[in-house]
């Protein structure tokens, strides 16, 4: 047999013990957790470590080689008596998903075929009747692909575990062998196919099944066809001899029934293949919908009932009816120190005494400004000029104090610091136009308004520039829309 077969196989099988054992640790190095990833505070690399189930095995068996289509065969169809052969091979295992895995095979047999035993004494007149033996010695290095049916076709609701499990399998390798033949002048070789030759590709397939033993061990019961495409296999001799011409196959294949032990590697409870990810998500649902489980939310409570909780509330006594922020925080629109609640004109700033409305109707010097936030303001979503419902109320009071001033006003818009000059100095237009727009539409002469784009030069916050990272709420404040009196 060729040794260095063997020894390659090996070769293979040491390092995949040594990264086959992975733990369920996962590890968190307290930083706020990647919001583009699972949102858990474990946020940890898919490593060897990180994984929960064991997917290394190392796999050994032994078994029977019949040559089943060939010119001389090892089971007795007018061709002498039943010739059993002997294999044995040994596998790492590799599972890629519950169903389905990769597996390096080495195997190396050998197969007893034709009229009688080559241990025996051949007949007077073997070579002339064609009535000869033969035995072929061979070695295999097969990548096969493992499709474990059982998990690809078991019910989710099936919550019992299992121990049976058919598998199938199907790859292409290298074959090298060594045949003979034995007739009354003795006993010969006739051909002999070397390792990884163009000559020496063939492939098989079969199916297994599988027993559950415990987490580490399985045992197998597999039944594999072997396709050669090889005439001279058999210890036919040349292609073209005598013997290799009572039959039309050019190929001769056989069966190989054999008996195996898995070894699964790792630390874990349970194999990848004896695990359906499906039916673990059904029952854990299950058994979270059966469990009372009591969430306290907002434990401190809500004593203003603004809809902020009290946990993370900056303003305790926020009145009855008052628009609050995130913070809890009553709104105050135009900055005034009059809360929009009692705020006669939100839009505008003016004194306390005169509920938060100009004591004047003369122009107002400097800009009244419309603060572009989602919590008070005039808003707009991002990349967008479209006019919020959420906006009309201060739009309309907006009507009503231009409608009561004698002067005229510049309608400014504005945006953050985001995409190119150009895109933003359009867009700021198209803001302003809009709400222009919207004031003529609901009763503000034509007259005294006119519209300007100032794009992303006209920022609240100008440390906002485009090589700073600013958080969201002042980029929101950025992009506003707000009047100035001419």
């Amino acid at each position: 047999m060729k040794l260095s077969l063997a020894i390659v196989a090996l070769a293979l099988t040491v390092p995949t013990v040594a990264f086959a054992q992975d733990s369920t640790a996962v590890v968190s190095n307290g930083e706020y957790p990647n919001t583009f990833s699972s949102g858990s505070a474990n946020v940890s690399p898919f490593t060897n470590k990180s994984k929960r189930f064991n997917d290394w095995a190392i796999s050994i068996g032994a078994g029977v080689p019949l040559i089943q289509s060939a010119d001389l065969t090892s089971i007795k169809n007018g061709n002498g008596k039943n010739l059993f052969g002997y294999s044995a091979y040994i596998s790492i295992d590799k599972a890629i998903t519950h169903a389905f895995g990769i597996n390096l095979q080495y195997d190396r047999g050998e197969t007893r075929q034709g009229w009688f035993n080559t241990k025996n004494a051949a007949p007077a007149n073997a070579s002339a009747t064609q009535h000869v033996a033969a035995r072929t010695q061979y070695d295999a290095i097969t990548l096969l692909g493992d499709i474990n049916f059982s998990n690809l076709f078991r019910r989710v609701d099936n919550h019992s575990p299992y121990r049976w499990a058919l598998h199938g399998y199907a790859g292409i390798g290298t074959l090298a062998y060594r045949a003979f033949q034995k007739d009354e002048t003795g006993q010969r070789m006739v051909t002999e196919i070397k390792p990884f030759q163009l000559g020496s590709m063939f492939a098989q397939a079969g199916a297994g099944v599988k027993f559950k033993v415990n987490r580490r061990i399985d045992i197998e019961g597999r039944l594999m066809y072997a396709v050669t495409g090889d005439d001279e296999f058999d210890g036919g001799g040349d292609k073209y001899s005598a013997i290799n011409q009572r039959e039309e196959q050019v190929s001769d294949n056989f069966f190989n029934a054999t008996l195996g032990v898995s070894l699964k590697l790792g630390k874990h409870e349970s194999h990848l293949m004896w695990h359906d990810p499906l039916q673990e998500i059904y029952y854990k649902l299950d058994v979270l919908a059966n469990k009372n489980q009591d969430i306290e939310v907002c434990k401190k409570g809500d004593l203003d009932n603004d809809g902020v909780c009290d946990d993370w509330d900056r303003q305790l006594d926020t009145p009855a009816g008052a628009r609050v922020d995130g913070a809890g925080v009553a709104l105050d629109t135009d900055l005034d120190g009059v809360i929009d609640l009692y705020d006669k004109c939100v839009t505008v700033p003016g004194p306390v005494e005169n509920q938060g409305c100009p004591t004047t109707t003369a122009p107002i010097a400097g800009p009244v400004e419309e603060k572009e936030t989602k919590l008070d303001g005039i808003e707009f979503d991002l990349n967008s000029d479209r006019i919020l419902p959420s906006n009309t109320p201060i739009l309309n009071n907006a009507v009503n104090y231009i409608n009561s001033s004698t002067g005229s006003y510049t309608v400014v818009g504005a945006t953050d610091t985001r995409a190119s000059d150009a895109y933003n100095q359009k867009l700021s237009e198209r803001r302003a136009n809009n709400v222009k727009n919207y004031l003529i539409k609901n009763g503000v002469q034509s007259g005294k308004l006119n519209s300007v784009g100032r794009g992303e030069k006209d920022l609240k916050y100008p440390e906002c520039d485009p090589a700073t990272k600013c958080p969201e709420w002042k980029n929101r404040a950025n992009r506003r829309v707000y009047f100035e009196a001419k």
